[in-house]
Formats: C-alpha cells, sequence, structure tokens
C-alpha cells in the first residue's frame, strides 16, 4: 500500500491507479472473485467467464499489434507484438486446459457470442487505439494488464479451494506475468515526460474508464448477461 502511494505522487501510472483504486477495491469485493476464493463459484459462471474472456482475448490481441505499429521505440513495437502473440497462446491455453476439465472443447468457446460489455469493452479498445494517440491507446489497454496483476496477487494470499479456480489464479499471480506488466507500465511513464497536462489527464481517465470496464466484466460472468430482448 505504502509503495503504491509513494509511486502515485510521482508517476503518471500512480496517478493512473489511485484514480481508479475505489472501483478496484469493489472490484476486490465482487461475488464472482469471492467465490474464486471460497470455491462457491458456480461452474457454470466461470465457464461463462472463461468463453467470454477467450474472445475478448482475440480482440485485444488484435488491438495490440494496432498499437505496436504505433509505438514510437522500435523495442516497444517488438514488445507489444509479442504481447498479442502471448495474449492468443499462453492465455488461451490456460482456458482451454480448465474448460477441458469442464468437458467443454475449444470449439464451444470460439463459437461463443459476445454478451453486451464485452462487445462494448472490445469496441473501446479497438476504437482508442485506432483513433487516438499511442498514448491513449497504451492507457486504455493498460487495465487488463494490470488490474488482473493486482487482483492475481490479492487472491493468491487468500487461496482458492477450488483447484480449477486456484490454477487460474497462479496464472496471473505469478512473477513471468508480473514481468509482463511491468514491461508496459514502464512505457507508460517513459512517456508522461513528453504529455501536456490535458493529454495526461485524457490518459488518466481513459485508464479509469478501463477499471470500470473489467469491474463490468466481473459483472457480466456472475450474471451471464444476455442480449435483450429476450
Amino acid at each position: 500500500m505504502l509503495a503504491l502511494l509513494l509511486l502515485a505522487s510521482t508517476t503518471l501510472t500512480g496517478e493512473m491507479w489511485e484514480r481508479a483504486r475505489p472501483v478496484h477495491e469493489k472490484t476486490l469485493e465482487h461475488p464472482f472473485l469471492k467465490g474464486l476464493v471460497d470455491g462457491s463459484l458456480p461452474r457454470d459462471r466461470f465457464q461463462f467467464y472463461l468463453e467470454q474472456d477467450a474472445e475478448y482475448l482475440r480482440v485485444f490481441g488484435q488491438a495490440l499489434s494496432v498499437l505496436a505499429s504505433k509505438a514510437p521505440r522500435e523495442e516497444w513495437a517488438r514488445t507489444l507484438n509479442r504481447h498479442a502473440v502471448d495474449a492468443i497462446e499462453v492465455e488461451r491455453a490456460l482456458h482451454e486446459t480448465i474448460l477441458g476439465k469442464f468437458g467443454v472443447q475449444r470449439s464451444g468457446a470460439v463459437r461463443a457470442v459476445m454478451a453486451p460489455t464485452n462487445a462494448a469493452y472490445t469496441n473501446h479498445l479497438l476504437v482508442t487505439v485506432e483513433r487516438g494517440t499511442f498514448a491513449e491507446g497504451l492507457a486504455a489497454m493498460l487495465p487488463c494488464y494490470w488490474i488482473y496483476w493486482e487482483v492475481g496477487k490479492v487472491l493468491e494470499k487468500r487461496g482458492s479451494k477450488n483447484r480449477e479456480y486456484q490454477q487460474w489464479i497462479d496464472q496471473y499471480a505469478s512473477a513471468e506475468y508480473g514481468k509482463t506488466v511491468r514491461e508496459v507500465l514502464a512505457m507508460m511513464d517513459a512517456l508522461a515526460g513528453e504529455m501536456t497536462a490535458a493529454q495526461r489527464e485524457r490518459c488518466v481517465a481513459l485508464f479509469a474508464l478501463g477499471a470500470r470496464y473489467e469491474w463490468m466484466f466481473w459483472e457480466m460472468a456472475w450474471r451471464k448477461e444476455e442480449w435483450p430482448p429476450r
């Protein structure tokens, strides 16, 4: 906690986190995440989440590729393109493993129709990376990276009574995933020195909006959100 407070006073990412902190605190108390820890989360809701997340990651990878094409530094472009591949390969492999234990084939996840919240969130990412500056696109993508890492670390301390849920938690609490997040945080802070106050505020606002979308994603899975009318 102290480290984050110190970060907030000196960096753009710290300012972002402070703006999104109230939403993040509510995220940690969401019944979906509580159910992951105590094992009470119904399996059909976790399956719904995994299927929706598979669709989300497909678009997330596309957005990362677009963002990489705008990167002002060659090494950043390489890093983001690597992350785009990882989003497809590493995280989907985790999904398929867990879904396989549920008796669900990969084709079932591929055929999933995006729920309204998922469609809105992924559209927000694509529009921002395509129409906005590199910094704006990075700010919009950052919540998915960072919030999952923070959630993973908190849930790892709590532990889960369910083996599959613990497997998911371990993925996002891992040192390897933390290294990936730090790479993006470093990019964001490196850009801050060249920003005007208005540009900085725009990035902070985009991060805060993304934090809300992350909460909404858990809520979407909890309710097994469907398109109206029914």
